[in-house]
């Protein structure tokens, strides 16, 4: 009997040791760096693939050098049930544990798409159409059309998206990353709304939006973004018309190539500012936030008009009478042949 007792004593010592054995190289398995070069490798797992595919997929490919340790550990922890499908990127001094976890909570490859201050939608939208991750959906580039389909709650998509970076993974539509960003130019819209300065001449935040657009074209410069608000607001005031280019432009559409004239701001469209008065019918791009910001509160000086500098850093001269605007003008034209010369 004692003899049965001492060999079942051993047998189990054995097993306990084997199996403590067998923990220690599961765990050496699972948490050694996965053979990962310089650059990190990029898996995608389909929808369906069991976590035995996907070790044998990562075996295949040399990332994984103990597949079987992999797949045994999520099947008895229950995480093999869990993975998620996805575009999965593998940075380098990653662990075969670091990336189950990745797995089960779905931390895909996430894109970037920056969407640039003073684009127009045809810009938006070429910009999408390039980018190889972006599911294309879209079939009709006319803004009407677009705000129908996406449901906006006007009737002209132009420069109802925020510009920003947008991030997402592969397989994102057009539509889905057009509403993340239509949803944050609301939010941004309503903050510079409920901030707005007393007493402007409009009565809604489309309005707003509008002046934002042509601020947005018409400097690149932040210090100035208020300036050139403030001199809109003011030719508003007084029933001027806005005579700013960038309006024109946009109008012309096509026929533009990139030479502005003087048949150009006599041709009459629903953008030309130099032949009707009051803001275009809609945004003629995407502002920033600086511009909404400005839009809202405008600076309240005296100015009435403002010309390049022809400075490198994009400058304005802004003046307030038509004599004052006329003699920097010429200062203007002036910069230009001593440049030319």
């Amino acid at each position: 009997m004692r003899r049965l007792r001492r060999w079942f004593i051993v047998v189990g010592a054995v097993v306990l040791l084997g199996f403590a054995a067998a923990i220690i190289l599961l765990r050496q398995n699972l948490t050694a760096s996965m053979s990962i070069g310089g650059e990190p490798v990029v898996v995608d797992i389909g929808a369906g693939t069991s976590l035995r595919g996907v070790a044998a997929l990562l075996a295949q490919q040399g990332v994984l050098r103990y597949p079987r340790s992999f797949a045994l550990y999520g099947r008895f922890t229950g995480r093999a049930a869990r993975i998620q499908a996805g575009e999965y990127e593998i940075r380098g001094g990653t662990t075969p544990l670091e990336f189950m976890d990745q797995l089960v909570s779905g931390q895909v490859k996430l894109y970037a798409l920056t969407v640039v201050e003073g684009w127009n939608l045809n810009d938006l939208l070429a910009a999408l159409r390039r980018h190889p991750a972006v599911v294309q959906t879209i079939e009709s580039a006319n803004p009407v059309v677009m705000a129908e389909a996406l449901g906006l709650d006007v009737g002209h998509a132009e420069g109802q998206f925020f510009p920003d970076t947008y991030r997402f993974p592969r397989g994102t539509s057009d539509v889905e990353i057009l509403s993340r960003a239509h949803e944050l130019l609301r939010e941004r819209l309503g903050e510079a709304w409920k901030s707005r300065r007393a007493g402007l001449p409009f009565d809604t935040a489309n309005d707003l939006l509008i002046l934002a657009s042509i601020v947005e074209r018409e400097t690149a410069l932040d210090e100035e973004r208020p300036l050139v608000a403030g001199v809109f607001v003011r030719r508003l005031e007084k029933r001027m018309r806005l005579q700013t280019d960038p309006t024109v432009i946009y109008g012309l559409g096509q026929d533009f190539d990139g030479n502005l004239t003087r048949r150009h701001l006599k041709t009459d469209t629903p953008y030309n500012t130099y032949t009707r008065r009051g803001l275009p019918p809609t945004p003629i791009g995407l502002p920033g936030e600086q511009s909404l910001r400005a839009a809202a509160n405008p600076d309240q000086g005296a100015a009435l008009y403002f010309v390049a500098t022809g400075n490198d850093d994009g400058s304005h001269f802004f003046t307030a009478t038509l004599e004052e605007h006329n003699a920097a003008v010429a200062k203007y034209l002036a910069r230009l042949r001593e440049r030319k010369n």
